[in-house]
């Protein structure tokens, strides 16, 4: 009989526990050693009778799952599920005045379209362990209903010499110009500007007042009302617009239940996280930590999006973030794709979401002179590769791309709107804010995507530009974008930022989205506010005032972020002869 221990976190913390609670009966029972230094054997007894108590029960042992499990009620927090046992043990110490928030429980029933994320649910601190009858709501104890272990097949799988190939069947979008691809790519195409005076906070003392701000944006249908009230927006934006690439894609709710859903994942990052939920838990110690929301830590966290959207889809396959500043869409897209050409996955989320127009975001961009401060014509502040061009503009929102396996989608009938050919990162190893002078680091990482993705650098006809409307950073990008394929007449380079400002983190996957309807429709939409270029900008190349029909080959697109992250993904129209 083989008994395997429990994580060494639970181990450890089961260890702590007993000992630190034994120590607290000081007053019935004595904890002093006799002469030899060791407890005297009525004292050790008596030790011994306590902790069995402190445990609850008795390790029982099960041969059929080979795991070690006890019942416990004081061990259900810190061993327990995550969250779930967070959410209990708070709820017991009144951290709230509100009687509303410290009574109601998180937990909703589960509905694709956001009747509820299965998730922080509160419930009693049992075992640490749950048997799955009592996750379908038949409780009953561990030692007398077993955890039954996940049945795998361990037949050996043929493996197959033909690559993995990657396409986008879904794309979901909440932006200043549009909450869906379509409509926020015909405002591209139009040369619309979202940028606008900030409105959700008062924002005069501040050098800059402008923003590519969301003035209206609803989660109702994608998200539970309980957790609309409790979330930081980076989030909310996040799953409306993860879900949203699920429903564009085609699957619904009754597609879903017949995929395999442990080879699905969620990969969509965040530069900043939750800052409004932690600037509020800040303010809240000011008072005492009991003004805390208990829910500040795990809501704030840039992987905690993309956790609890797989709750709620039940997708079972890699789940995290990646932050890399503002390249942190393209790091995750690619990663994402990696998943599914290994064969860990066939169907990912990829993408970011950012939510960072608020006083300390602004204020700290402010700090650092990054910021465009012409407030009295914000339509025109975002203007890349313009002389008059004095900042970055600050954007929010979020962008998801739906990546899934060729064969898995032509196996469902899904719609194809593009296919992913690879990427590459780099680092600048120069500066923590500044780009490489020689642009060596953007050269370099062009390079290697171009190698990883097999494409030849003389087909690249369309690149969507990180151009984000400052000094520098413009113009390196645009040498070193001339360097790799200005020898193409056909070359197109433009800039979404133009319109929309600087999403941060989540920039890389929206204009992975305009890069993709690009292919799609045949049109790249304009760069507006370009009036008085820079004198190496060849305008016959950036894409102006005008949209302009091309027949794209392959689409690059560039994000680059603070401490010299540069990544560069590829996509080129769907070809099912292409094999390389």
């Amino acid at each position: 009989m083989t008994i395997s221990a429990t994580s060494p976190l639970c181990t450890w913390l089961f260890a702590a526990y007993v000992s630190s609670a034994v120590a607290g009966f000081a007053d019935d029972v004595s904890v002093s050693s006799g002469p030899s230094g060791r407890p005297s054997g009525r004292r050790l007894r008596r030790r011994n009778a306590s902790s069995k108590r402190l445990a609850g029960a008795s390790w029982t042992v099960n041969t059929d799952v080979q795991s070690r499990s006890f019942s416990n009620v004081c061990m259900g927090a810190p061993c327990g599920s995550g969250i779930s046992g967070l959410g209990s043990y708070l709820a017991s110490e009144n951290s709230f005045e509100d009687d509303s928030i410290r009574s109601e429980p998180l937990s909703g029933d589960v509905s694709f379209f956001g009747a509820g994320l299965s998730v922080l649910k509160t419930r009693p601190m049992q075992s640490v362990r749950r048997p799955l009858n009592a996750i379908s709501g038949n409780a009953s104890s561990i030692a007398t209903s077993p955890v039954q272990p996940i049945k795998e097949s361990f037949e050996p799988k043929k493996t197959s010499t033909k690559p993995r190939r990657v396409v986008v069947t879904g794309m979901g979008v909440v932006s200043c110009l549009g909450h869906d691809a379509d409509s926020f790519y015909a405002n591209l195409l139009e040369g619309k500007s979202g940028v606008s005076e900030i409105e959700n906070f008062d924002c005069k003392q501040f050098s800059t007042r402008i923003a590519g701000e969301i003035k209206s944006f609803s989660a109702d249908g994608w998200v539970a009302g309980k957790f609309i009230k409790r979330m930081d927006k980076f989030m909310l934006y996040l799953l409306t617009a993860g879900k949203k690439a699920v429903f564009d894609a085609g699957l619904t709710e009754d597609v879903i239940k017949s995929i395999d859903k442990s080879r699905c994942g969620v990969l969509i990052g965040s530069a900043m996280g939750g800052m409004q939920i932690f600037n509020d838990a800040i303010e809240a110690l000011r008072l005492s930590y009991r003004k805390m929301n208990p829910f500040c830590v795990p809501l704030a966290s840039t992987n905690m999006g993309s956790a609890m959207l797989a709750m709620d889809l039940g997708w079972m396959g890699p789940n995290y973030s990646i932050s890399t500043a503002c390249a942190t869409s393209n790091f995750c897209i690619l990663n994402a794709a990696n998943h599914i050409i290994r064969g860990e996955a066939d169907i990912m989320l990829a993408g970011g979401s950012d939510a960072a127009v608020l006083p300390i975001g602004l204020g700290g961009f402010v700090a650092c002179r990054a910021l465009s401060q012409r407030n009295d014509d914000p339509a025109r502040a975002s203007r890349p590769w313009d002389k008059d061009r004095d900042g970055f503009v600050m954007g929010e929102g979020a962008g998801v791309l739906l990546l899934e396996e060729l064969e898995h989608a032509k196996a469902r009938g899904a719609e194809i709107y593009a296919e992913f050919l690879g990427g590459s990162f780099s680092c600048d190893a120069y500066h923590t804010t500044e780009p490489h002078p020689e642009g060596a680091g953007v050269l370099l990482c062009i390079d290697r995507a171009l190698s990883q993705a097999g494409v030849n650098r003389h087909d690249v006809n369309y690149v969507n530009a990180h151009a984000t409307s400052t000094k520098a950073g413009d113009l390196q990008e645009y040498k070193a974008l001339m360097r790799s394929f200005g020898q193409n007449p056909e070359l197109r380079i433009n800039s979404t930022k133009s319109m929309i400002g600087h999403l941060l983190g989540a920039s890389g996957a929206v204009e992975a989205i305009a890069t993709v309807q690009a292919i799609r429709t045949g049109w790249v939409h304009p760069t507006i506010n370009l009036d008085n270029p820079e004198n190496d900008v060849d305008m016959k190349v950036i894409v102006g005032g005008e949209k302009r029909k091309l027949d794209i080959k392959v689409a690059l697109s560039n994000s680059f972020g603070f401490g010299g992250q540069n990544s560069s993904i590829l996509f080129a129209p769907y070809n099912e002869s292409n094999e390389d």
